[in-house]
């Protein structure tokens, strides 16, 4: 990454967040919305991974969720399906500060990811310089001419493929970022997304040693602050906190009658969700019944 705070750095947070050695935090976004994007961007996240591999995320859906980013601090990766440069040549088109690449286990695959996210000479993307100058605020030639130091090409480590050549994955040079996705990898490890079996964090720290210890930014998963604050000792400077839909799981859960009622003596809802008068209630306030929700 950039490290010597030039137009590339002013345009991409997370550069200048690797310059100051800080941890970026962000999000991943599977729901196809501009309007939770901008809640995100409210929050105080630097980054969101636009989901295009997993999520019904679409060009039309992405393009609305990265110009949702324009005036923000938030700056918009988007995960992509596959290392081919046509998978990554529509998000950056659109504005993407980034793309995420899946399953990279070679140094092969990683060349490939890095060149997709670069123009001629050093890679293979093709001109189209028509909705990213508005989201960036360049003029389309300003915008050509800075591109590939601002654009980051990014790795997610998520299978146990790697386990011997991650030393030649983080060491091909242009790849920005690297992320150890921990449910494919207990997945590919026959463990289907039990991330604390034992075996599955043995790789993962082997994994983390390799990444941290080479030029490429270490990311990871962390949905708790305890566990973000471990990591970011370890080394990590780029920490996933939650998808889109996790963290308005956990907001609603928060926030339900139903949470209140296992946190709160006296609580207004009863085991079968009916909403009662508590006997407290004084006289001439009218307790409140509602049938029970199914």
């Amino acid at each position: 990454m950039d490290s010597h705070g030039g137009p590339a750095q002013r345009l991409n947070r997370l550069r200048i967040l690797r310059a100051e050695d800080r941890c970026a935090l962000g999000a991943i976004a599977t729901i196809p919305s501009p309007q939770t994007v901008q809640i995100l961007a409210a929050s105080g996240l630097d980054f969101i991974i636009i989901d295009m591999e997993h999520g019904p995320i679409g060009p039309t859906e992405a393009h609305a969720m990265i110009a949702a980013t324009s005036g923000t601090m938030l700056g918009p990766l988007v995960r992509v399906a596959a290392t081919t440069p046509w998978h990554a040549t529509v998000p950056i088109d659109l504005g993407a500060m980034g793309v995420c690449f899946p399953l990279l286990s070679t140094r092969d695959d990683a060349e490939a990811a890095v060149r997709a996210v670069r123009y001629p000479p050093a890679g293979v993307r093709a001109w189209g310089p028509f909705d990213a100058p508005p989201r960036w605020g360049l003029s389309p030639r300003d915008c050509q001419d800075r591109a590939d130091a601002v654009v980051l090409s990014n790795a997610t480590i998520e299978h146990v493929w790697p386990l011997e050549t991650i030393g030649e994955v983080v060491a091909v040079p242009g790849l920005d970022l690297a992320f150890i996705g921990p449910g494919d990898l207990a997945t590919s490890m026959g463990h289907r997304g039990r991330v604390d079996h034992p075996e599955v964090q043995a790789v993962a720290v082997h994994l983390e040693k390799v990444i941290r210890d080479s030029p490429v930014v270490l990311g990871g998963v962390a949905p708790m602050p305890e566990q973000a604050n471990a990591m970011i000792v370890r080394g990590y400077r780029a920490l996933v906190v939650g998808f889109d839909w996790s963290l308005l799981q956990r907001g609603a859960e928060a926030a339900s009658p139903k949470s209140h009622a296992r946190l709160l003596p006296g609580a207004l809802v009863d085991a079968g969700w009916r909403c009662f008068r508590p006997p407290e209630t004084p006289p001439g306030l009218p307790g409140v019944r509602h049938h029970p929700i199914s």
